[in-house]
């Protein structure tokens, strides 16, 4: 199977995002909180309040568009694969590096001290029910897990489906995207109410939406590559500037905030994330290259890893540029990203070029050069 070049593109273009969003936390998360905004927010500037919503605003998209790339390869299944098969298949490219972390993160920040014994013996003892304390962004694999564990049970009515049919699902997906701000001004709606929160739309919605969509890009839309870039472009454009905007409006500086509540616009399944995400992903899918540069390719095989470790490294970046060199935020946020990209990508490397380690870095034990990878 050729390799899809656009996918390389995306999964790049998602990974630093991930990094974007993880630094520009570090600029609302209140007094207390990790590398990663807490229960509660506190903007200290009017510069904070704007470059953060720009910033980790348009990154929003990341999360859904790794989710996109997955379903893109994986659904539906191959012909004559079963459940047990994906299942290994999918084990195996995903869990040892990912447990590794898990206990990474559990450990080793004790030795520059973010994290004591009582914590470590804590989150190590706790790893079967949850991400480590440091490692919250490790909370992506869960639904990811659930997607794949899901594959096998929606890839029959997918290879067989009409274009209706999933516009159909599609539809609903977006319409319970509405559901965050229907349950904000609204409050319970649809059958929800304090003893049951399954409303009408519980089982279109989530990232089983993205996976539907995914396989309705592939195989049923037949867009010109001038109608999907104008048609992308829009809907980028809106979705941005919405969710930019849906936490610029709430966040004063100097005010204790709720974090849910600040974020709700960020939240992956809403609207205006859905359209932001389909729209940067229909301008990828206009990518005509024939062949994946070697350096995009290489970070795209690496991107995993990358994921994996890279708020071991966020810290340090964060100590150097809003700390010591005090950047102002502006390039603060980006210098952050771009460090902690650079050096992810130095030390996943380093792993990939030794054989014994390659799964360290989510890396199968022997290459392949064929497809893209699928995380």
């Amino acid at each position: 199977m050729k390799r899809i070049v656009f996918l390389d593109y995306v999964r790049v273009f998602a990974c630093f995002l991930v990094m974007l969003v993880h630094a520009s936390e570090n600029f609302y998360g209140a007094p207390g909180s990790t590398d990663m905004a807490g229960p509660q927010s506190l903007l200290d500037t009017e510069a904070d309040r704007l470059w953060v919503s720009i910033y980790d605003g348009f990154s929003r998209m990341s999360v859904p568009l790794f989710m996109i790339v997955s379903a893109f390869l994986l659904v539906p299944m191959k012909e004559g694969q079963n459940a047990m098969q994906f299942y290994k298949r999918r084990a195996v490219r995903i869990l040892p590096a990912f447990l590794l972390f898990m206990v990474v993160y559990s450990t080793v920040p004790m030795i520059w001290g973010q994290i004591d014994a009582e914590t470590s013996t804590r989150d190590l003892s706790r790893l079967i029910l949850n991400f480590p304390t440091l490692a919250g962004h490790l909370w992506f694999m869960y639904p990811l897990i659930s997607l794949y564990l899901f594959i096998p049970m929606i890839s029959p009515w997918l290879a067989k489906a009409s274009a209706k049919e999933e516009r159909f699902f599609v539809i609903l997906f977006f319409i319970s995207t509405l559901m965050p701000y229907l349950n904000r001004f609204f409050g319970e709606v649809w059958g929800q109410c304090f003893w049951n929160e399954f409303h009408i739309l519980w089982y279109f919605s989530g990232y089983l939406g993205y996976l539907v969509l995914a396989h309705y890009i592939r195989v049923h839309l037949d867009w010109s590559r001038a109608k999907r870039i104008f048609i992308g472009s829009v809907l980028t454009v809106v979705g941005a500037v919405w969710t930019i905007l849906s936490f610029y409006i709430q966040a004063v500086p100097g005010q204790l905030h709720d974090t849910p509540t600040l974020e709700l616009g960020w939240s992956f399944c809403t609207i205006n994330c859905v359209m932001l995400t389909t729209g940067a992903f229909l301008l990828f899918t206009c990518i005509r290259k024939e062949e994946t540069p070697r350096p995009i390719a290489d970070l795209s095989n690496l991107s995993y890893g990358m994921y994996l470790m890279h708020i071991l490294w966020l810290g340090m970046w964060v100590t150097i540029f809003k700390d010591n060199l005090r950047l102002p935020t502006v390039a603060a946020i980006p210098a952050m990203a771009v460090a902690t990209f650079a050096s992810c990508y130095i030390a996943t490397k380093l792993l990939s070029v030794i054989p014994a380690c390659r799964w360290m870095a989510g890396l199968p034990r022997i290459p392949s050069e064929k497809v893209a990878p699928a995380v």
